[in-house]
C-alpha cells in the first residue's frame, strides 16, 4: 500500500511511535470497510476523508483527550455518515514462528461463530482454530491498514483457567518471526487485557473504527 499507516503501524509497534508532539494528522481514507481514529502518546491521527482544517476547528488548542472524547467522535461519525464504535486498547507484540504452546485444530468454516462473524466483518483472510476441547477460538486476519490482528474467544465454562492467554502466545507462534501482530481490547475487558498482556503484548496506543454504511 502507498497510504502512509501501514508504515506508521509498523514503526509503531517495533518501538518507533509517532512524536509525541500534540499533533492531530489527517490521513486520507483506506481502502476497505472502515475509517478511523487512532490514538498514541500526545499524537493523534485521523484516518478518513475529512477536511483537516475542519477537524482543527472541532478540537480545543491543547486538549490532547479530545480526538478521543465523545463530542468529536460523534462530530466525525456524523459527519462521515457512520456511527463511533468502541474504543480499544492497541496493543503489539512479535510473531515467534515454531510450536504454539497448546494443540490447535483448523476450523474449516468459522462463519457460523459469533466471534468469527465478527472478525469477518473488519478482517480479510481470517483463519480460525479451536482446541481439542473446543473451549476457545483463535482468528487471525489482515485488519486496519493490513496489518496482522489476532481475535479470541473462551467459553464461559473455561474461563479464569489461562486458556485465553495460551490462544494469545500461540497467535504469535503462528505468527512469522520478527513480523508484528496486534491485539485490539475493550478497556473494560480486563480479563482479555491481563491474557494478551501475558503472552506478550504491550501497550501501544487505542483506536476508534468507523464502519462504512454499505
Amino acid at each position: 500500500m502507498t497510504h502512509p499507516l501501514p508504515g506508521l503501524l509498523l514503526d509503531a509497534a517495533r518501538g518507533r511511535p509517532p512524536a509525541p508532539d500534540g499533533a492531530v494528522e489527517v490521513l486520507a481514507p483506506l481502502p476497505g470497510p472502515v475509517d478511523a481514529v487512532l490514538a498514541f502518546t500526545a499524537h493523534h491521527v485521523v484516518v478518513a476523508g475529512v477536511d483537516p482544517a475542519l477537524v482543527a476547528s472541532r478540537l480545543p488548542p491543547g486538549d490532547l483527550a479530545a480526538p478521543m472524547g465523545p463530542a468529536f467522535l460523534s462530530w466525525l461519525g456524523a459527519r462521515l455518515g457512520s456511527r463511533p464504535g468502541g474504543q480499544d486498547v492497541v496493543r503489539p507484540a512479535e510473531g515467534r514462528g515454531g510450536r504454539p504452546p497448546l494443540e490447535l485444530l483448523p476450523v474449516a468454516d468459522p462463519a457460523g461463530h459469533p466471534r468469527a462473524a465478527m472478525a469477518l466483518r473488519d478482517r480479510t483472510g481470517v483463519q480460525a482454530w479451536t482446541d481439542p476441547r473446543r473451549a476457545g477460538m483463535l482468528l487471525l486476519g489482515a485488519g486496519l491498514a493490513g496489518r496482522r490482528e489476532l481475535a479470541f474467544e473462551v467459553e464461559p465454562a473455561w474461563r479464569n483457567r489461562g486458556l485465553g492467554r495460551r490462544l494469545a502466545a500461540a497467535a504469535r507462534h503462528l505468527t512469522p518471526p520478527g513480523e508484528p501482530l496486534f491485539a485490539q481490547v475493550a478497556p473494560g475487558n480486563a480479563a482479555s487485557l491481563r491474557a494478551v498482556l501475558a503472552a506478550g503484548f504491550r501497550p501501544l496506543g487505542a483506536e476508534v473504527l468507523f464502519h462504512r454504511t454499505p
